[in-house]
């Protein structure tokens, strides 16, 4: 082995005690301040590992509630059929029902002149 070697060899090694003498320890975010012995820790391990898993969602959530109803299978058909046949509360202005009419102080013969026109690329009158 060269000398340069050697010497590149030594100060790396003399960098990496360096750099470990001064490094922290980490003791954890909180100390342990458990009172529970072990024996009892086990036993709660077994509880949840055999009870449902409460952050289950969708399909692993296990089976669907059953839902009971008091209302007869005629009765639910015949409030879907009403609620199908009446206005959409979800559309833009269901619950303004019909539009008013709204009367205009323009001739229909003018309007009428006025849309040819611009159909025909004429000019406007402004």
């Amino acid at each position: 082995m060269t000398a340069s070697k050697l010497l590149s060899a030594v100060a790396i090694a003399l960098l990496a005690a360096a750099g470990g003498a001064h490094a922290e320890t980490y003791n954890g975010v909180h100390p342990l301040t458990s009172g529970a012995s072990r024996a009892d820790v086990a036993s709660q391990a077994v509880v949840a590992a055999h009870s449902a898993n409460p952050y289950a969602t969708g399909a692993n959530s296990g089976p669907a509630p059953v839902m009971v109803s008091t209302l007869s299978r005629a009765a639910v058909r015949a409030e879907a059929v009403a609620a199908a046949h009446t206005a959409d509360p979800y559309a833009e202005g269901a619950s303004n029902g019909v539009a008013p009419l709204v009367a205009s102080s323009v001739d229909r013969a003018t309007v009428r002149a006025a849309a040819r026109a611009a159909a025909h690329g004429d000019a406007l009158p402004l």
